[in-house]
């Protein structure tokens, strides 16, 4: 394993020195004293590659990453695994705004609050799913215009009816999964609410297995609790706007 201190870094320069690392045969990469430097993990494809970062991160970690794994000790600012391929990210702590943005496949696991358009745009193509569990709050326009992909809020602590507005807008594609409640006014046109079923829970209990090892504690337990899905009525809600 090799250490990287991020102190006086810039962007460009970690980035760098995180590439060169790579191309010194490091499987482990440790970075300290992150301080906002963006992009770290950037288009990286390295499957079997760790990197370690104590700090925050800025904007588009770990964007068109494709089989790294990624721990952050600390908070994060927006765009976490934007257009991510495959790979984890694992946050302990707080993300910004459009986490996973049209994200094509891996997870990404958000400890605490996330901000506004979390998964918009995700998508999948056969096997490939991309998974979010946040495991606070998520802000309004959760989901947006979503095409596939799998999102879990869980409400840690938080209120069991979500506060966020226009909820699975302009959705046509995947699954939102909500630990608690959603007022029916809050969500979009285009999304139905329904009960959980045996398929959906055997999908939840999978993940959280997953995030409850990440973040070291039984987050399977939580499926005792009343869960609700989001799912798009149509495939191609606004259709009729663009073709006859």
């Amino acid at each position: 394993m090799i250490t990287i201190d991020a102190t006086n870094m810039d962007s460009r320069q970690l980035n760098e020195k995180i590439k060169e690392s790579i191309r010194q045969g490091h499987k482990e990469i440790n970075i300290i004293n992150v301080l906002g430097q963006r992009f770290i993990g950037n288009g990286i494809q390295n499957g079997g590659l760790k990197i370690t970062i104590h700090g925050t991160a800025g904007n588009d970690l770990g964007m068109f990453m494709d089989g790294v794994d990624i721990e952050l000790f600390g908070n994060a600012q927006d765009g976490v695994g934007n257009t991510l391929n495959s790979g984890t990210i694992c946050v302990h702590g707080n993300a910004g705004d459009v986490v996973g943005y049209a994200a094509r496949g891996g997870k990404i696991f958000i400890e605490k609050n996330v901000g506004y358009r979390v998964g918009i745009h995700m998508k999948e193509y056969e096997e490939n799913v991309p998974i979010i569990v946040v495991g606070g709050s998520a802000g309004s326009f959760l989901g947006e215009y979503m095409a596939g992909g799998i999102l879990v809020v869980l409400n840690i602590d938080s209120p069991k009816i979500m506060k966020a507005d226009a909820i699975g807008t302009g959705m046509h594609g995947g699954k939102i999964y909500i630990r608690g409640d959603v007022n029916v006014n809050n969500i979009g046109k285009e999304v139905v609410i329904l009960d959980i079923d045996d398929n959906d829970y055997e999908i939840l209990k999978n993940i959280l297995s997953d995030y409850g090892n990440k973040f070291n504690f039984n987050a399977v337990e939580l499926l005792k609790d009343r869960f609700i899905k989001l799912k798009a009525i149509s495939h191609r809600p606004y259709g009729n706007l663009y073709a006859y």
